[in-house]
């Protein structure tokens, strides 16, 4: 069930809280770390909570649902930045284009031409950050850790995608710091490659200490999905 406007506010609170202790803890810069607000599922009533506590990153899933809940949140909040952090399919790219500002889920050769031919279309640029499957899991997204280099370096100059960075997803029974460690290690192989989104709810604070310098965290701050509707 999504909490309440009030405590959505005290998860707030909590999770900056975590977040600057990891920081000093790790020895990074105050507020070096971006919060991305997951709010797949949730209603628009609670992204309106959380940006009330002044927050303006938002991660959604799906392109659908973005474009049901978003548009006007954005018309609202100019500053909003919104993020896509679930698969993208090759058909959906014209409608991320011109919603999310960025693209977490840069995984395959066909999306990446996709999206370079969309953005030379409309001159909308929004960053992108390669996937990457550091548990090669077979039922995931994302670039082999083993491909990583060459997609980067297509991705980057080949198609002159605006590349800032990574992201993974470890596997949820394994340790994460390994998997947060190889995609620095990854990202550390090309210049400017800034960007680390890494660690969720249950493991943003160590992702912190391995890099990350951003976290996407949904669970922690607005409570238990709410399970959809059984289709009709």
């Amino acid at each position: 069930m999504t909490a309440t406007a009030g405590d959505i506010a005290a998860n707030f609170a909590e999770i900056r809280r975590r977040i600057a202790e990891a920081e000093t803890q790790s020895g990074r810069v105050p507020g070096s770390v971006t919060l991305v607000a997951v709010s797949k599922t949730h209603p628009a009533e609670a992204v309106e909570a959380a940006l009330a506590c002044g927050h303006r990153h938002f991660g959604e899933n799906r392109v659908q649902e973005a474009e049901s809940k978003f548009p006007a949140l954005k018309a609202a909040h100019p500053d909003l930045e919104l993020h896509l952090i679930g698969p993208l399919q090759s058909n959906k790219v014209r409608n991320a284009v011109a919603l999310f500002d960025v693209i977490e889920t840069v995984d395959r050769p066909k999306l990446a031409e996709a999206l370079a031919a969309e953005m030379a279309r409309t001159g909308r640029r929004p960053r992108c950050l390669v996937q990457v499957n550091t548990g090669e899991e077979p039922q995931k997204a994302g670039v082999r850790p083993g491909d990583a280099d060459a997609f980067i370096e297509e991705c980057r100059h080949r198609l002159e995608l605006p590349v800032a960075g990574l992201m993974c997803i470890p596997p949820a029974d394994e340790e994460p710091s390994l998997h947060f460690a190889l995609l620095r290690k990854i990202a550390q192989r090309h210049a400017g490659l800034d960007v680390l989104s890494m660690g969720m709810s249950a493991d943003f604070d160590v992702a912190i200490r391995f890099g990350a310098t951003h976290v996407r965290v949904g669970t922690a701050l607005f409570g238990v999905r709410p399970k959809p509707s059984p289709e009709s």
